[in-house]
């Protein structure tokens, strides 16, 4: 069955226009802004005065991708989610499926019109072709990707909290397959490693932090700062347990702002996944996955079959590919090189080496990602140590220093009225990094960035500026520049595509070891400066570190 959306008071009308056989959005008295998702203040002009109105049901393909992978076993595949950007405010971008001809048929630039489909108290709002020729000029986001800069804010002061801490331990469990192994036994494992690799006892950490805390999503958290500081007996001065921060990185930005602020000097910091065991209980029968509505952010996108990140990413991906000329094998090389460092990672999951014809055979999943543009699900879980500056010199491991770290959210972040032309949430964090230091792109030895697909690690490379916005083809091409010994070596440990998903602190902790000198076959020669990503499409975070 479709998954429905979580009706209410404040949303009713958007969907049920269709029992009229209209479309209805709010608009702006003010300004004539519309707002989608509906919003009582304009985020434009910042007016309270809205209404809701109907608008003219027509627009234009501005991304698109075919779904092939089976999510539910009563949607049926191939099928398509685009998102349409409405005549009326080009602004506004509605996820729907395009139906009335053949998936292979649509195309970006594509004039569609609305047309209503019921399920229960619900109208999906869904669009077919209008047999019109296809539109040449598409609609721009509100901020050019090359522009971003201008919408960093300079540092408030000259002091930053980034001098004032460090990287002190790190321990990470082995990514394992359907492990059946309770993810709090693995979180306490890694967490007991990274204490001891410190030099640390569990009594001198008086901070805890961990993403997303105790979140209902299965497979995805350890059970949060209730479950661990109960098990192993901590009693922190300070404690966060949050997914609404700068991605999973966001628990080390939290803690390193309150290790800065000397409410505490030693935070532990916790990330766990067990999806590959939580899947495999759910395809045998016992678990059950929540019900119910589907409630915000994804409640304008789930109704349509966009039930994975790859469903989301792939619009943005089909619209990158196509303004910037880029093609499949640009993220091939990604996929490649990453399964190239695996290879040297006794740990990583996946360490056959493939080839270009290997990735492009790839079964597809939602195009235009194939299976080996996707991160490996998995059980594992890593912790990081980051202590006050001035301890570290006490303990047992040289520190690894915070030069500095991005944040700064720049576009809207609803999934699907963010940035069109990249991965939504990176461009802003990326450009406020180098507000923060004097190093450059051209400083950094060694490149840990997210790859839950192979895109996101597009994304990053040209929002981080090691090449231009759009350039990425030329970058990758061949693959040389971002291979172990070339002038960017990325991910070196196989990163989530070959290591597994280990939701962002694996890059964290393959950092640390690599500016340790401690990373063996895969280590990058000379490594002093690593940049490290960590989120996407949810507010993200990058981190600069370089070697004590």
């Amino acid at each position: 069955m479709v998954a429905l959306p979580l009706v209410t008071e404040f949303n009713r009308f958007y969907w049920t226009a269709g029992a009229d056989g209209v479309l209805r959005l709010t608009r702006c008295t003010a300004c004539g802004a519309l707002l989608h998702p509906p919003a009582p203040v304009c985020g434009y002009c910042r007016a309270q005065d809205t209404r809701v109105t109907e608008v003219e049901p027509t627009g234009v393909v501005v991304g698109y991708t075919v779904n092939h992978q089976q999510w539910q076993p009563d949607l049926r595949t191939p099928y398509v989610i685009a998102s349409v950007a409405l005549d009326a405010d080009p602004r506004v971008r509605l996820t729907t499926n395009i139906v009335g001809c053949p998936p292979d048929d649509v195309r970006i630039g594509m004039r569609v019109t609305a047309r209503f489909a019921r399920h229960e108290d619900v109208w999906l709002v869904l669009f077919t072709p209008t047999g019109e020729p296809d539109q040449d000029e598409l609609p721009v986001d509100d901020v050019d990707p090359e522009q971003v800069r201008r919408l960093i804010r300079p540092m408030a002061g000259v002091e930053r909290y980034e001098d004032k801490v460090a990287i002190t331990g790190i321990g990470m469990t082995p990514p394992g397959r359907r492990l059946m192994t309770d993810p709090l036994a693995l979180a306490t494992r890694a967490c007991l490693a990274a204490v001891e690799d410190a030099g640390l006892t569990l009594d001198d950490v008086d901070g805890l932090s961990t993403y997303p805390g105790r979140s209902p999503v299965g497979g995805f958290s350890e059970g949060g700062v209730t479950a661990l500081a109960d098990a192993l007996g901590l009693r922190p001065t300070w404690f966060n347990g949050a997914e609404e921060t700068p991605g999973p990185g966001g628990s080390l930005v939290t803690a390193m702002l309150a290790v800065a602020s000397g409410l505490c000097r030693h935070v532990l910091c916790v990330r766990t996944v067990w999806q590959s065991t939580y899947t495999e209980l759910l395809r045998t029968g016992r678990a059950e996955e929540p019900g119910g509505r589907v409630g915000p952010p994804m409640d304008l996108t789930a109704p349509y079959g966009a039930l994975s990140a790859a469903n989301v990413l792939g619009v943005n991906a089909s619209h990158y590919l196509r303004r910037y000329g880029a093609s499949r094998e640009t993220l091939g090389w990604i996929a490649l090189t990453a399964r190239a460092n695996a290879g040297r990672n006794p740990d990583a999951l996946y360490r056959t080496p493939i080839t270009m014809a290997d990735y492009l055979s790839a079964r597809t999943v939602s195009t235009p990602f194939g299976l080996l543009d996707c991160d490996v699900p998995c059980d594992a879980s890593v912790a990081v140590v980051v202590s006050a500056a001035e301890t570290a010199g006490d303990l047992r491991q040289r520190p690894v220093l915070v030069e500095a770290v991005g944040t700064q959210i720049t576009e809207r972040l609803a999934w699907d009225q963010s940035t069109l032309t990249h991965e939504p949430q990176v461009l802003g964090p990326a450009a406020h990094l180098w507000s923060r230091t004097q190093l450059r792109p051209g400083d950094v030895d060694v490149a840990l960035l997210y790859d839950g697909f192979t895109y996101n690690a597009l994304c990053w490379l040209e929002s981080l500026g090691f090449c231009g916005i759009g350039e990425a083809k030329d970058f990758l091409d061949g693959g040389r520049r971002i291979a172990l010994d070339g002038e960017l070596p990325l991910n070196p440990h196989g990163g989530q595509l070959s290591h597994g998903r280990t939701h962002g602190y694996g890059f964290v902790h393959e950092a640390v070891t690599q500016l340790r000198g401690a990373a063996g076959a895969r280590q990058v020669a000379g490594a002093r400066v690593a940049v490290v990503s960590s989120g996407g499409l949810t507010p993200a975070s990058c981190l600069l570190l370089t070697s004590g």
